[in-house]
Order: C-alpha cells, then sequence, then structure tokens
C-alpha cells in the first residue's frame, strides 16, 4: 500500500489522476505467505485509488538476494490534460501554503528510524512509543496515505499553484521542486503539532532539528500552494473531505528554497 500510495501522490502533484500499476518483486526465494501479503496489499490500495493493477515481474534470484529479503519496485502511468498540468510556475509571493497531515513516516527516513528506535534504544516491535498508545511496530508500518480523493475534490472548485509530495528529502528537497526561482517558502514550524513519533526519534538520536525536517515529513504529507484569496474555500473543502488541513506557512520572494521561522 506503501508503495502504491506513494506513486500516485508523486503524480498527483501535476493533477495526474492514476491510470494503471505495475509491481516488480524480486526475491531469493518467495514465501508464499509474504508473496500473498504483498499481492494484497498491492491490490487494495490499487482499489481505493481507482487505477489497475495491470500486473508485472516476479523474480526467483537466489545469488542475489539474501534468503528472507526482497525488492518490490512500482510503476504508475497517469492522465492529465496537457493545459491542467500543475508545474508551481504560477506561484508568487503571498500564496498561502495549506499542509495535510501525513499518516506516518511516508516511505521515508527508515533508516535512521531503525538506528534509534531499535540500535539506539534497545527497543522491540511489540514495546510503546513513549507518550502514545502506540506500539513500534504499528507507528513505523502506518500506511502512507494516499491525497487523491480529497485534493482531486479541490482542484475542481479552488485554482492551485502548486503542490508537494514530502517524502524523501523532506521539506528541504521537496518544496523547492515546484517553486519559482524568486520565491521562497517560509514554513512556520509551529503551526502544527510534530507527532510525538518525530518528536522521540529526534531526542533519542540527537539529531538537530534541521536534519529531522530534511529526512522526515514531520506529521505533514502533502503540501498545496493556492492564491490568499483562495485559502479560506480550499480550507473548508479539504475539511468536507475528512481531512486536517493547516495553513503552515507562506510564498515570500527569494530565491527558490525553504525558509523555516519559529514563532
Amino acid at each position: 500500500q506503501d508503495l502504491v500510495n506513494h506513486c500516485v501522490n508523486d503524480i498527483l502533484v501535476q493533477g495526474a489522476e492514476p491510470l494503471f500499476f505495475l509491481d516488480y518483486i524480486g526475491a531469493a526465494r518467495f514465501e508464499m505467505d509474504v508473496f500473498k501479503a504483498v499481492v494484497s496489499g498491492l491490490c487494495k490500495a490499487c482499489k481505493e485509488n481507482g487505477c489497475a493493477l495491470l500486473g508485472g515481474e516476479t523474480a526467483e534470484m537466489p545469488g542475489l538476494y539474501p534468503q528472507g529479503e526482497y525488492d518490490l519496485v512500482g510503476t504508475i502511468v497517469g492522465m492529465v490534460s496537457r493545459t491542467k498540468v500543475i508545474t508551481g510556475e504560477k506561484i508568487k509571493p503571498g500564496d498561502v501554503l495549506i499542509g495535510l497531515p501525513s499518516g506516518g513516516l511516508q516511505t521515508n527516513g527508515f533508516s535512521l528510524a531503525r538506528k534509534v528506535i531499535f540500535d539506539q534504544c534497545g527497543m522491540m516491535p511489540q514495546d510503546l512509543i513513549p507518550g502514545t498508545r502506540s506500539t513500534v511496530a504499528d507507528a513505523l508500518l502506518a500506511v502512507h496515505r494516499s491525497f487523491l480523493r480529497p485534493v482531486q475534490a479541490l482542484l475542481k472548485k479552488v485554482p492551485v499553484q502548486g503542490m508537494a509530495h514530502i517524502t524523501g528529502g523532506g521539506f528541504v528537497d521537496n518544496i523547492p521542486r515546484v517553486l519559482p526561482g524568486n520565491c521562497d517558502a517560509v514554513i512556520d514550524r509551529n503551526a502544527w503539532q510534530v507527532p510525538t513519533l518525530f518528536n522521540f526519534i529526534g531526542r533519542q538520536g540527537r539529531v538537530e532539528q534541521d536534519e529531522m525536517y530534511r529526512v522526515f515529513n514531520m506529521g505533514i504529507g502533502y503540501v498545496i500552494a493556492v492564491r490568499s484569496r483562495d485559502a479560506a474555500a480550499a480550507m473548508s473543502l479539504l475539511k468536507k473531505n475528512r481531512q486536517a488541513p493547516v495553513v503552515i506557512g507562506a510564498v515570500e520572494k527569494g530565491s527558490g528554497k525553504v525558509v523555516f521561522r519559529d514563532r
């Protein structure tokens, strides 16, 4: 499900609707219970996103993969009218940045999370994350959220200037991809409550705050830029579609980078 939803969100930032998905699974030897669980997850996510799972490729390579490990790769194809492609080039100073909450790590930052939680803290999957009722396993395996339905509803009603999917590279690498060279995205880090999991990792791993926002999504999985006059309508529509949007910042004159400000 993580893989499908990640791919869906990646093409959604340009306004594309997913059409079909293909997968590749490689392993030393296939364990049928694992194989069935993986394919079941792919099917579930494709159905929820309204795209077809056309098939893919499986490969057993005992000389390449260690026993018990496997690779899972996805390819997605979507469609958007040439006149409706969202590139971010229309973003300008004064635009409002709206964030949609993530469901968890969103397929990124697992290497650092595992190092801190398992290696440094010596925790087990069944242990509770301090300050929460969630186990380590549940927190790390929270499904990567698809933003397809609420964003599609938004695009039909409100002009959207640009969007960013917050995954690998966090805020620092993803938002600049849609920023014009004369604009900065100014993020207010106090605008939302960072989930306990991220605070725990940062504190226990002694990870600097700027590095946390470069590695993790910090609770914001998707960012939408709209004109200030459209912000209220966008917030209302997203709430009607079962989201919890929050204004996380604004666009100012700059040089195409992310700037963090703490009130």
